[in-house]
């Protein structure tokens, strides 16, 4: 029995990462989002094969981790903020209203 485990948002990422790994040019945004889902799945028990597509992001956008994460600190440095629309960006999305 394999102790892999699939996480709980592995659709939504599994999403982005599909769409990350087709750009030729990233922007901001996708910066921000391969450094997020690097950070989400790197002590995760599991998704493997989600984990090498996000390594072959890197390769493809010729990004070391190190200058990624360098990159986004800067990016969020000068006011970067999520729209709205990408409530899938920061957090868990958990309506605590009620």
């Amino acid at each position: 029995m394999s102790n892999e485990q699939t996480h709980p948002l592995h659709e939504t990422d599994k999403n982005i990462v599909d769409t990350l790994i087709t750009k030729d040019n990233p922007d901001d945004l996708d910066f921000i989002n391969l450094a997020r889902l690097i950070s989400r799945y790197s002590k995760f028990p599991g998704e493997i094969e989600l984990k090498n597509d996000l390594e072959k992001i890197l390769k493809f956008w010729k990004i070391s981790k190190k200058d990624l994460f360098f990159k986004t600190r800067k990016i969020w440095s000068e006011n970067f903020r999520p729209t709205n629309t990408n409530k899938d960006l920061v957090g868990s999305g958990f309506d605590t209203s009620n």
